[in-house]
């Protein structure tokens, strides 16, 4: 789009959204900025949508509401932030590796940048995660992309044309946002659009797979599936603990070519040696966008050997009287916190959950990890869904709700440390959103830790 004279309104001044006023600016595009989502949704009529060309919308707004859908009446077109980089981006040569999940999408994206920084590239890490994509694109010395995308975001978008996109997996997640399921799995198909060599997807996640026929089925582009097994032709898999490519090996009609191994990832074990199956998927997810690209397999092992978690995975904050206490407070739905529990012994986890739901339910969360449960505590302002899941699907599990207020998360690690025995594992894994009670999941994390700490001190340990 030439923006010379164009009426463009940003909705939104949040990190992207003020990131898109100054990409604008000086395209000569007539800004009108709104600043406050509640305020200009619930009065749109004091935005002149009829005079606009063009709303670009960050990731607060909802499909639903009261200017997006006046704005859909009034026949303007509605663009992500993501979308507004693919137009203003200042090196259309560079390439585009981008990616979507439920969850994993910043371990992998990090895993990712690091690959592809190790094979040489000139990468940058964007989207979701790192610096507002609509910033970096108008960097030309920049050779690729890594593009983490959410659900929200890629609502929006339209035109891009990756050369490669991955789908992590798909769970029930921002129902309250997208307003159904379905919209929510539409939103997270549109990763497929455009790409142009690999649609990179969990071919053990039916949603996933689902969501890749329907793109392959529309031609341009090679499906490649990922899996924690031995792969077949066109996958990436595991063999006897190496991580291996039979998708873009130039002998991959014969065997499987490796590109990695779990002694690369040995790093990011549990105290007991166990690695997560999810980190072991990223990695995979990670490897074959960076094959995509051309990144050579000695730089994708040599990536991983120095990569590290972010904060609030699965990290182990302290150890009281022989219990160990895990903070996954980025386990934000209930497919994290799944794969959270997952990570652990049978019948060895005191799990602290609970939060703002964002719409969903937990029966199968709780029914799949029921097995990993000793006890549970509840810390959300209304554990209903939680606690009728557990009744209904784990009923041999003892459950305390801790009231909200003051000190919750202290108190909640205390009755949790009561639950536990030596060798149990005390785990913050909420399944749900931070927002009822804290400012971000990484405060609460923070919270987590600290009073971990005070306990290990009361405890001379």
């Amino acid at each position: 789009m030439n923006f010379e004279g164009r009426r463009v309104a940003v909705a939104g001044l949040g990190l992207s959204g003020r990131a898109a006023a100054r990409a604008l600016e000086p395209t000569g595009a007539r800004l009108t900025l709104i600043d406050d989502v509640v305020e200009a949704a619930s009065r749109p009529a004091e935005v002149d949508l009829a005079a606009l060309d063009l709303l670009v919308v960050s990731p607060g707004w909802p499909p639903e509401s009261p200017l997006l859908r006046a704005a859909r009446a009034a026949a303007v077109p509605i663009w992500s932030e993501v979308e507004l980089a693919w137009q203003l981006r200042a090196n259309p040569a560079a390439q585009w590796l981008a990616l979507t999940g439920t969850n994993g999408k910043t371990t992998t994206v990090s895993m990712l940048g690091a690959m592809l920084t190790a094979g040489g590239a000139r990468a940058q890490v964007v989207g979701n995660v790192g610096d507002p994509l609509v910033g970096a694109v108008l960097k030309p010395e920049t050779e690729v992309f890594a593009v983490e995308l959410s659900s929200f975001q890629l609502a929006h978008t339209y035109s891009i044309r990756p050369l490669a996109a991955a789908l992590l997996n798909v769970a029930p997640d921002h129902l309250d946002w997208h307003g159904s399921y379905e919209a929510y799995l539409a939103a997270k198909g549109r990763i497929f659009r455009g790409v142009q060599d690999a649609l990179v997807h969990n071919a053990e996640d039916l949603g996933a797979v689902a969501l890749a026929r329907a793109a392959d089925a529309d031609g341009g582009a090679r499906s490649v599936g990922f899996v924690l097994r031995a792969p077949r032709l066109g996958q990436l898999g595991v063999v006897d603990g190496l991580l291996v490519d039979r998708a873009f090996s130039k002998r991959r009609r014969r065997h499987a070519e490796a590109v990695a191994s779990f002694d690369d990832l040995a790093h990011l074990a549990g105290a007991d040696g166990r690695l997560a199956p999810h980190l072991a998927a990223d990695a995979l997810a990670a490897a074959a966008l960076a094959l995509a690209y051309g990144t050579e397999p000695a730089a994708i092992g040599a990536a991983l050997r120095g990569f590290e978690l972010g904060g609030h995975r699965l990290a182990e904050v302290g150890t009281v009287g022989g219990v160990r206490f895990v903070d996954d407070s980025k386990a934000t739905n209930a497919h994290a916190a799944a794969a959270a529990l997952g990570a652990f012994a049978p019948g060895s986890v005191v799990w602290i959950a609970g939060g703002l739901a964002k719409g969903a339910r937990f029966e199968s969360l709780v029914a799949a990890r029921a097995d990993r449960l000793k006890a549970a505590v509840l810390i959300g302002l209304d554990p209903g869904r939680l606690a009728e899941a557990l009744a209904a699907k784990a009923p041999g599990v003892p459950v305390v709700a801790v009231a909200p207020g003051p000190a919750v998360m202290a108190r909640a690690v205390a009755a949790a440390r009561s639950l536990a025995a030596p060798g149990d594992v005390v785990l913050l894994a909420p399944a749900s959103a931070s927002m009822d009670q804290f400012e971000s999941y990484a405060e609460r994390g923070r919270r987590f830790a600290a009073a971990v700490a005070e306990l290990a001190g009361e405890h001379g340990s």
